[in-house]
């Protein structure tokens, strides 16, 4: 049992769905749990196909409902579950007691820094008692997870996530194809971000940082929707060539996107170890990104990509500049990411790291009970 926020596009979604796929594959039966109160989402549909179960049980009203544990417990139990994953904070919190109730083995994945208010922080602490692992998701997660009290340290483990290798793949035919969709020119150096338009996510700082480089040919691609697409249109507004910045929204088809770009931008004010960025390396993308979470732990400087001084305008310019001035360079760098990718980030490993945790939490349960 997967319990999610909701079934929105996002990094922690996308890791549940590519895990629950890959354990489906395996023969597990897999159900997946939304609880926000604006649990549906297009992921919902993406885990239909993979054979993963969506439900959508959520809080009622805007605040504390002591009723979801209850419900998702009869849920557990009625479905003959074995074993409860939670991804994030509201997850663990609902489904973690929901977990204790039924009496069932939990495992909680943390997959960013989650900063939080004093009392809010205080009551992820007292829920980090609830599971018998908790996974951060890169070595940077974990040291934060230490820091922030996030659960009693002899149970966090580091999971790095993985990805689907197969449908991310540098690719000519889909280069040019997007390109012409999108009216650039197949000799434009294109800057592509993907991910949700929020402030953790700063994408306004990656627009000041292109502006007096826009040109036809030098272009921002932004991919992605959320509650900050105000900010970034008044951001692509402020420029002095808005015409050069494409901002695409939410698409569902972003392997198809990346191979069009020729690098990949980040300027997160904080990640975990965000999915988009093996995704954009095993498409043979260099990566530039704000030096930030575990972003360092994937982009290595000066093989794979460059990191930026995280809110600096000028380090994340500069660094942009370098590549698009050396062009060489830079598909030697993305060529250093695809290995890289390829050789630490499958959904293979991160599925056999998961189903061995499970494993070793279930002997445990047997062993205590």
């Amino acid at each position: 049992m997967h319990v999610l926020t909701s079934f929105e596009v996002g990094g922690g979604e996308q890791v549940a769905l590519n895990l629950a796929a890959a354990q489906v594959a395996l023969g597990h039966r897999v159900h997946v749990f939304g609880v926000d109160g604006r649990a549906n989402g297009p992921h919902a549909e993406n885990f239909r196909r993979a054979g993963v179960t969506p439900h959508r049980v959520p809080r009622r009203g805007p605040s504390v409902d002591p009723t979801l544990p209850p419900r998702l417990a009869l849920w557990f139990r009625w479905l003959g579950a074995s074993l409860v994953h939670t991804h994030n904070p509201m997850p663990l919190a609902y489904g973690g007691a929901a977990a204790k109730l039924a009496r069932l083995p939990l495992v909680h994945t943390k997959h960013g820094f989650n900063a939080d208010n004093a009392r809010r922080q205080w009551l992820r602490r007292v829920a980090g008692y609830a599971p018998d692992a908790v996974v951060a998701v890169s070595e940077q997660t974990a040291k934060d997870a230490r820091l922030q009290r996030d659960c009693p340290p002899e149970r966090l483990r580091v999971i790095p996530n993985g990805i689907s290798l197969s449908s991310y793949a540098p690719d000519p035919v889909l280069r040019r194809a997007v390109r012409a969709e999108l009216g650039i020119p197949v000799d434009a150096w294109v800057v592509g971000s993907v991910g949700r338009l929020s402030p953790i996510k700063n994408q306004p700082l990656l627009i000041e940082s292109v502006a007096p480089l826009l040109s036809a040919s030098f272009r921002l691609v932004l991919v992605g929707d959320g509650e900050h697409r105000p900010a970034i249109e008044a951001a692509i507004a402020r420029t002095p060539r808005p015409e050069y910045v494409h901002l695409l929204g939410q698409r569902l088809d972003v392997p198809r996107l990346l191979p069009s770009f020729d690098v990949f931008a980040l300027s997160s004010h904080s990640e975990g170890l965000p999915m988009v960025l093996p995704e954009a390396m095993a498409c043979g993308l260099p990566v530039v990104s704000t030096a930030v979470g575990g972003v360092a732990e994937v982009v290595v400087e000066g093989r794979t990509g460059h990191l930026a001084t995280p809110g600096d305008v000028s380090s994340l310019r500069r660094r942009l500049r370098e590549l698009a001035r050396a062009p060489a360079f830079a598909r030697t760098l993305g060529q250093n990411g695809r290995e890289l990718a390829l050789e630490r980030h499958s959904a293979e490993i991160m599925t056999r790291s998961y189903m061995e945790l499970y494993a070793g939490v279930i002997a445990a349960r047997g062993r205590t009970a």
